[in-house]
């Protein structure tokens, strides 16, 4: 079960308003003064509380992170989480740069999950600053569902965000955000855009992508977790990827036909060995100024990534890095072994620790992920 799971919350209160005055959606300002004079009602809120409703029994492990009033923080209160609000709209009627600000704070604030309700409109702000940065999961409230980030209902968001909070193993995916012209569409066009992909968690049927039989083939899971990790190097020649100590990197080495050393942190860039077996400050010395991608597994039986046979990795070293940047990798079978005990992280610094404790995206296959805690 984890501990510390740090929920964004973010409700459009205005969304799906224009649909049952069949306004055709809601976005803009005049269309939902229309709605709101000819008596729509607000129903994202409501949808937003049949998804926390899966939450709340487990309310002791749920941190909130949410926006005012009707943005998250009246319906949370109602259902009972310990809220924070860390964003307050100016004006009554919210707009879309009232989700932006909100979602700037949420992620600011450190969330593991951002979780909202709106349509594609919502989906299309959300996307506009949370990009690749953190999982999200739509709770779908409007008029307008094209984009794949939502959960097929509330009470299915809510169930996926119950598991994440449990400690259940769930997998992530890139889903597609889509928005269709409004416009065009009450002329009786319809012309859906695509805007950009978002992290999404998405209940896992364990036996999704193994190879054979209904178990793991470790040998091929470890070729496709390989092929993930080349063709990331292929896509970004100028970064330097630190290569951490373990036997999956070492089959990652393995295949990219470098020499590696197993205990040790070797630094790869443009497909080639830049540096074997570094210390801790060479590794600060080399990367410094330049982009980089840490490939690390999980080490030991109790699910160590830091602070086991790769002391280089140094604090100093994590701190030059974002979280998105520290790529674990590591078998399904693996993380099964774990029976649910997260990640542990063991810098040796607790305040770096404590920074980086939440969900992780393992890389499990090529183009396969789960969300995994840490702490």
């Amino acid at each position: 079960m984890s501990k510390h799971f740090r929920l964004g919350v973010l409700i459009n209160p205005y969304a799906g308003i224009g649909g049952a005055l069949a306004l055709k959606g809601s976005d803009g300002k005049e269309i939902r003064e229309q709605a709101l004079s000819a008596g729509a009602e607000k129903l994202a809120g409501a949808k937003m509380a049949r998804a926390l409703k899966l939450v709340e029994p487990l309310a002791e492990h749920v941190q909130v992170v949410t926006a005012a009033g009707e943005m998250g923080e009246d319906i949370c209160q109602q259902a009972g989480l310990n809220t924070t609000v860390v964003f307050t709209p100016e004006k009554p009627q919210t707009e879309a740069e009232d989700t932006e600000a909100a979602v700037n704070a949420m992620l600011a604030s450190g969330i593991d999950l951002l979780l909202f309700a709106g349509g594609d409109g919502t989906a299309r702000n959300v996307c506009g600053i949370a990009q690749q940065r953190v999982p999200v999961l739509g709770v779908p409230a409007g008029c307008k569902i094209h984009s794949g980030v939502y959960a097929v209902t509330p009470v299915a968001a809510g169930e996926v965000v119950a598991m994440m909070v449990r400690g259940e193993l769930v997998s992530e995916t890139d889903a597609e955000v889509r928005d269709i012209d409004e416009d065009a569409f009450r002329n009786g066009k319809v012309l859906a855009k695509h805007f950009g992909e978002m992290r999404v968690p998405d209940a896992l049927t364990y036996v999704q992508a193994v190879k054979m039989g209904g178990k793991e083939s470790d040998d091929l899971v470890l070729e496709d977790i390989a092929a993930e990790v080349s063709e990331m190097m292929d896509d970004e020649p100028e970064t330097y990827f630190v290569m951490g100590s373990g036997s999956t990197v070492a089959y990652i080495m393995e295949r990219l036909g470098l020499n590696n050393t197993l205990l040790g942190v070797d630094i790869v860039k443009g497909g080639a060995l830049v540096a074997s077996d570094v210390t801790a400050s060479q590794l600060l010395s080399l990367t410094e100024g330049e982009p980089v991608k840490l490939v690390i597994t999980v080490i030991g039986g109790q699910g160590h990534i830091f602070g086991r046979g790769n002391q280089q990795l140094s604090p100093a070293f994590l701190r030059k890095i974002s979280k998105e940047n520290m790529l674990i990798c590591a078998t399904k079978t693996k993380l099964q072994s774990l029976e649910g005990r997260p990640l542990r992280l063991d810098t040796g610094d607790g305040e770096l620790d404590s920074s980086l404790a939440g969900y992780f995206s393992v890389i499990t296959g090529y183009r396969d992920k789960v969300l995994y805690p840490a702490e």
